[in-house]
């Protein structure tokens, strides 16, 4: 853990009052104290997450039009960004919007180009074109400055949103972030079969998430992913930032977390590790850490602010 650098990692363990704590270990003591001081917000609305808001879409130049949702209210504003493939009806991207609703806070949820509701050849989508999308969303929706909240690809995706418009994002929020992931997990196979898949041009990549056991990835898309690449050098995001990963993820090994905490620029940043949950931490106890660490940036900007 020593590389972990200004980061701090907390671990969750049960509490009388609400059913987890943090305990923290590190420089950094406000999350700690997250829920016992939100206990009083302690979630009615996470017991049936119900979404009416209607399907809108963000027309685009010579781009597909992006599937959103939007709720309106106060700022800081929240974004959800998806995994890979995933669409904006998630349990993660529903819990959030109940939440904001109980506050008041503007939320965004959508669908990449090719994904979901929105347009757009899924066979034609690339990380780049995904981050086209993120920065879409946050210029022609959002208000007033954002707090992104990104899942899997969404956590790297976030990242890129963080670097081509500080001004608009205040703070991230990672689930199990696959910073680089696609590329990592393809220069760990064997040369053999990196060659074998550079010669067919697709990449069965397994995965217990799809319903035919892989992902298949052309391998185009992967070699334009390697622009997009972020590890290999200082993270210009200078926002507060937190990491939320399950140990148990075997997509994104939750050492990513530390590695990516190591490199961003930012002093404000926390690693948050839960010990039994895996990558889509999407069980109660993590959408309730989820949310109580939205609640607590919420409430540091607002302080900062005023």
């Amino acid at each position: 853990m020593a590389g972990v650098g200004l980061a701090s990692v907390a671990a969750w363990v049960p509490s009388r009052r609400w059913g987890w704590a943090a305990v923290t270990f590190g420089f950094r003591h406000g999350l700690s104290m997250l829920l016992a001081r939100k206990t009083e917000r302690a979630p009615q609305w996470f017991r049936a997450c119900r979404h009416k808001t209607s399907v809108s879409f963000l027309s685009r130049p010579d781009l597909p039009n992006l599937a959103y949702k939007r709720l309106k209210g106060k700022s800081p504003g929240i974004i959800f960004i998806p995994g890979y493939i995933s669409n904006m009806n998630g349990t993660k991207a529903l819990a959030i919007e109940e939440f904001c609703k109980s506050l008041g806070h503007a939320y965004i949820r959508f669908d990449y180009s090719g994904v979901g509701n929105s347009d757009g050849n899924l066979e034609e989508c690339t990380v780049g074109k995904w981050r086209k999308d993120v920065l879409s969303i946050i210029d022609g929706l959002a208000e007033g400055p954002q707090i992104l909240v990104g899942s899997s690809l969404g956590g790297w995706l976030m990242f890129h949103a963080a670097i081509a418009r500080p001004q608009k994002v205040a703070a991230l929020v990672g689930v199990a972030a696959a910073v680089d992931g696609l590329v990592t997990q393809f220069n760990q196979l064997p040369v053999e079969t990196k060659k074998e898949i550079e010669m067919k041009g697709v990449w069965p990549m397994p995965s217990k998430y799809s319903e035919e056991g892989v992902y298949r990835i052309q391998y185009s898309v992967i070699k334009e992913a390697e622009h997009h690449c972020l590890l290999h050098s200082p993270i210009p995001v200078t926002c507060p930032v937190r990491l939320l990963h399950g140990m148990k993820d075997d997509s994104v090994p939750w050492h990513t977390a530390v590695q990516v905490a190591d490199r961003v620029v930012s002093t404000d940043v926390d690693v948050i590790l839960r010990k039994n949950s895996d990558h889509r931490m999407k069980e109660k106890a993590d959408i309730q850490l989820l949310v109580y660490t939205i609640d607590d940036l919420i409430d540091k900007l607002s302080t900062i602010v005023h």
